[in-house]
């Protein structure tokens, strides 16, 4: 088999480790296809290779439904980190990633307030990424979350939880899944990310997922709350236009 190796020299200890674990824990029978982990090193992380073809309907319809699948296998609880794992994760690319706090909640409303949103405005002021405002506005929204203003019944999914179209690779035997920040979250937030940045074939992902497990009403109107955290990091990491686009994501919540 074929390897490849993703390397970096100096990366944070158990960064590989984490991955390959968040790996390992998205590999669910009739789930959506997830590279294969050969072996992890302290700097280092050996990767079945892939090959790349141009996305298709009937990839993407498979993706939803095995997306679904995964999803449904479940966490332990809102902001768990994959088996094999303890701790917090990571998020970002691979030059400069950031923690990812792990959590242990009950509801995903106080997940997203106190392990997301608060830690994005604290490094957002602490790296000057945001001004005064929109500190303020992350905090505000932190506090409707916590309390319980968009929670639901929905028992903690198991996410890939850095779902942007880069980290679907589409291959002759599936869209293949990499480049995890796996965690018990809602369901919603890996969809979300797939819209994000624009996932070739979106519709028929999205058609194909409810066929397996139907999303909960109005889950249209909540796709922003859920960018709110990717895009509020890449405005600390990137700067540049992140900063607005995050403000208007999470004006209308609060």
């Amino acid at each position: 088999m074929d390897t490849y190796r993703k390397r970096r020299a100096g990366a944070p200890p158990g960064f590989f480790a984490c991955e390959a674990a968040g790996l390992r824990w998205l590999r669910v029978r009739g789930g959506a296809p997830v590279v294969e982990v050969l072996g992890v090193g302290a700097d280092h992380l050996d990767l079945a290779a892939l090959t790349e073809v141009a996305p298709s309907r009937r990839a993407a319809r498979d993706l939803g439904r095995g997306l679904a699948v995964t999803h449904d296998a479940g966490a332990r609880r809102f902001g768990s980190p994959p088996d094999g794992w303890s701790g917090d994760g990571f998020f970002g690319p691979l030059d400069q990633p950031l923690p990812m706090p792990a959590g242990d909640h009950e509801r995903w409303g106080a997940f997203l307030a106190d392990c997301r949103v608060e830690p994005l405005a604290a490094a957002a002021e602490r790296r000057r990424a945001l001004g005064p405002d929109d500190v303020a506005l992350l905090r505000r929204l932190a506090d409707r979350l916590r309390a319980g203003d968009w929670d639901d019944d929905e028992a903690p999914a198991r996410l890939h939880g850095d779902l942007w179209s880069g980290n679907v690779l589409w291959t002759p035997t599936g869209a293949t899944l990499i480049d995890p920040a796996a965690h018990g979250g809602h369901r919603e937030s890996d969809l979300a990310m797939l819209a994000l940045f624009g996932c070739p074939h979106l519709t028929d992902v999205l058609d194909a997922y409810q066929e397996v497990h139907p999303l909960r009403r109005g889950w249209q109107h909540r796709v922003a709350l859920h960018q709110v955290y990717p895009v509020g990091m890449h405005a600390v990491l990137f700067g540049g236009g992140y900063a607005a686009q995050l403000r208007r994501l999470a004006a209308p919540y609060v």
